[in-house]
């Protein structure tokens, strides 16, 4: 069994709220939230997922440093366009893993042009923040990847329940979900697992929106290699779009809109 890697074996959390670590900033991205959206990938990550599309965003450090003026100055230009087309997105990366920072720009884009603002996560570090801090956010993209809490800790080398409280959590704020579940053969696809996953995001209610069924792909698999690290799922494919289409199914039976 995989052993469980402490929080302190990866970077710590960024705790100031005057300036942050930035990965890099999409403008125009279609599949971050509903409609257009500016989507910040702030850096940092304590999960270690087999799968990660991203693994160049797992070091703090390794981002750009920037400041509050520096965030609102990059969302200012499309700051009209979004108030209808979308909003913005704090992505990751792990966005909690700057929480301090993360939140105050939320709320400082909130104030000035009153955007939507959604939190792509796992959640893990919710419980670092108050109920306060997710004021401002409208919508939370909150990714479960796995329903059995071992395979979920090999996938990740984190626990679920941190996660799992977080739904919870959100649940009693009133905050809107969609969940998102990678579909990954061999990992993720058993049609019990689906099930138990479809189950528990059924009982969250109305406060699910959408569940977004993503069929694992390999376009990170170069950036494994550039960083010199052993990507395990170079041998896994893609699954089909009968397959993908299958899990969805198992969600829309319980009354869920799954895509």
């Amino acid at each position: 069994m995989t052993a469980l890697v402490p929080e302190t074996a990866f970077d710590a959390t960024h705790q100031a709220d005057c300036h942050g670590f930035l990965h890099s900033v999409e403008s125009g991205a279609a599949v971050d939230g509903p409609g257009m959206r500016f989507v910040f990938f702030m850096a940092g990550c304590q999960f270690r997922c087999l799968y990660c599309h991203n693994p160049d965003t797992w070091k703090l450090h390794n981002g750009i440093r920037v400041e509050l003026k520096d965030m609102l100055a990059k969302v200012r230009k499309y700051s009209s366009f979004l108030k209808f087309a979308g909003g913005v997105t704090f992505s990751g990366g792990e966005p909690l893993m700057q929480a301090e920072f993360v939140g105050r720009t939320a709320a400082a884009i909130k104030k000035r042009w009153g955007l939507h603002i959604a939190l792509d996560t796992q959640g893990f570090l919710h419980g670092k923040v108050e109920d306060s801090w997710f004021d401002p956010i409208d919508l939370v993209m909150l990714d479960i990847k796995h329903i059995d809490p071992e395979r979920y800790l090999k996938l990740t080398a984190q626990p679920l329940q941190p996660t799992l409280d977080f739904a919870e959590r959100l649940v009693r704020l009133g905050k809107q979900m969609r969940i998102r579940y990678v579909l990954v053969p061999g990992w993720t696809d058993a049609p019990d697992d689906v099930t138990k996953m479809a189950d528990l995001v059924a009982s969250y209610g109305d406060a699910v929106e959408l569940v977004e069924v993503l069929p694992f792909h390999q376009l990170g698999t170069s950036k494994w290699d550039r960083l010199g690290l052993e990507y395990k799922l170079r041998d896994t494919r893609t699954p089909s779009n009968d397959e993908t289409e299958a899990a969805r199914e198992i969600f829309r039976a319980r009354g869920l809109e799954a895509t």
